[in-house]
């Protein structure tokens, strides 16, 4: 089907039959009433696959600077000619190999599964008609910017789609957001060992060119357990232009580390939530254990030493975790969080509130860990860190979030904002003094933690802000109840847990 300019989907205005709804959201109701019978976890490396060969053949033909190498008969006209469901099916595999054969870089990442797929021929028609309405190659600070939109917005719908399967491959745009603001990084070496589809790695690249002055100088690197997360994630950083060391294949962090040896500046990441079956059993004595001997039933602690054992001397680190890891004891995880502490490795922490992730309904936390904080040659921009040493900041944003559906929460970008803010008062020197908030911030020294008996729990820390007592309702209480059956119910976990959980839900 030629370019027709008439048809062709408004990419930076609605139209009228959708006032409210972007072009992506256009595109993805069109994608999901062709799905039929098929399940989700499969239709998205297809969906993803076509929007992928449609993009890079708008750029080729549009005469754009591309890189990338396109058979003739790879045009939409050409897909679209075919009247057989097979020939079609087989002829977009075919595009598709052919596309990796000669494009080094995407070798291994295209979902060339078509024929084996049961899609039928009206749903691979309907869909190349809508993608053919959509012109990617259109400039608004480039291509790419449409794509990576229109990408982005296709995993975030996926993973709502797929439910527990979706926090898998995707993280909630405000839990990334939050994370990377807080570390702000803007140069150096950027490593996810458990990556999914690279949300970090863009939010990165975004935070550092809109805060650094000229060419970007981050370098990263990630690794993907899951295959079909780790084809999505070479797709994810082909369609934004970034160099991603990802390794030669999806591999599991703990059993073979690709990047053993590497030296990070920043980490961010989003490990499974308590992971079981991570193959603890065989790595009694692996090197990374520089803080104890994780338990073999969960990866918590594995992944938290996984993460120091990979940062430069002044490094940092943030990531997410499931709140067991705050107060557990069995297996030895309470020595190991005591032996952090006493290292004086925790920066941050920040207690989130339930309902944002896909995969869980629980409450989150995010562990912020500093491998130095005496504030020596450190700094964020034009701002040094002060010297920090045996300090230690909590945050109990639990209350904050807004409700986006019946059982998904976002933290709106204020929040976001006033966590990050609060964080670099209180790390950096500057003109702005740091002061406690009493009930959502506080400051406290080794010894206070000790007295708690090395717990991490925001909540008994912050102290008590009478204002927020009308923010306690019926939502808050079911939340800290699942997390209460989700310990009880978790293999490995304790009536101990539940109890300290108890103490904290009193404290707080």
């Amino acid at each position: 089907m030629p370019s027709n300019p008439g048809n062709q989907i408004n990419l930076f205005a609605s139209n009228k039959s959708s006032a409210t709804l972007g072009f992506e959201t256009v595109l993805w109701q069109i994608a999901d009433k062709l799905r039929g019978h098929l399940d989700v976890s499969q239709y998205k490396y297809l969906v993803l696959g076509l929007i992928f060969l449609k993009s890079l053949a708008d750029l080729v033909n549009a005469k754009r600077d591309s890189p990338w190498i396109l058979p003739d008969n790879a045009l939409w006209s050409s897909l679209l000619q075919r009247t057989d469901d097979k020939e079609i099916a087989a002829r977009i595999d075919e595009v598709l190999e052919f596309i990796e054969q000669h494009n080094p870089a995407l070798r291994g990442a295209l979902p060339k599964d078509f024929q084996r797929s049961g899609l039928k021929l009206p749903q691979i028609q309907s869909l190349l008609e809508a993608l053919a309405k959509t012109d990617f190659s259109a400039r608004h600070g480039g291509g790419k910017d449409i794509l990576g939109r229109v990408y982005e917005y296709f995993l975030g719908q996926f993973a709502r789609a797929e439910g527990n399967r979706g926090g898998e491959f995707y993280t909630p745009h405000c839990v990334v957001n939050l994370l990377v603001k807080m570390l702000a990084p803007t140069h150096g070496v950027v490593y996810d060992p458990c990556c999914g589809s690279g949300g970090m790695f863009v939010q990165s690249q975004q935070f550092a060119e809109e805060c650094g002055s000229g060419q970007v100088n981050l370098r990263l690197f990630g690794q993907e357990s899951n295959p079909a997360t780790w084809r999505l994630a070479r797709m994810n950083m082909v369609i934004r232009g970034f160099n991603v060391n990802l390794g030669q294949s999806s591999a599991d962090t703990f059993a073979h580390d690709l990047h053993d040896g590497l030296v990070a500046d920043y980490i961010i990441a989003n490990p499974p939530f308590n992971q079981k079956d991570w193959g603890g059993k065989h790595l009694r004595s692996d090197k990374r254990w520089k803080y104890g001997t994780p338990p073999e039933g969960n990866a918590n602690y594995a992944w938290i030493q996984h993460f120091i054992s990979h940062l430069s001397p002044g490094g940092m680190a943030g990531f997410v975790l499931a709140n067991g890891a705050l107060t557990s004891n069995t297996s030895g995880e309470g020595h190991i969080r005591r032996s952090i502490i006493e290292n004086d490795l925790i920066d941050c922490m920040v207690g989130l509130p339930g309902q944002l992730f896909y995969s869980t309904q629980i409450p989150v936390s995010l562990w912020f860990i500093a491998k130095d904080k005496s504030g020596a040659g450190q700094s964020n921009g034009h701002r040094r860190f002060r010297d920090r040493r045996g300090e230690y900041l909590f945050v109990d944003a639990r209350p904050c979030g807004v409700m986006i559906d019946r059982t998904h929460r976002e933290l709106t970008e204020i929040e976001i904002n006033k966590i990050v803010s609060v964080y670099h008062h209180w790390r950096e020197d500057g003109d702005t003094v740091y002061n406690d908030i009493p009930g959502f911030c506080r400051a406290v020294s080794k010894e206070e933690i000790a007295y708690h008996k090395y717990a991490l729990v925001p909540g008994r820390y912050v102290g008590f802000d009478r204002a927020r007592v009308g923010e306690i309702n019926m939502d808050r209480l079911r939340t800290e109840l699942e997390e209460i059956r989700d310990m009880l119910l978790a293999v490995g976990q304790s009536a101990k847990q539940a109890l300290d959980l108890l103490e904290e839900l009193v404290d707080g």
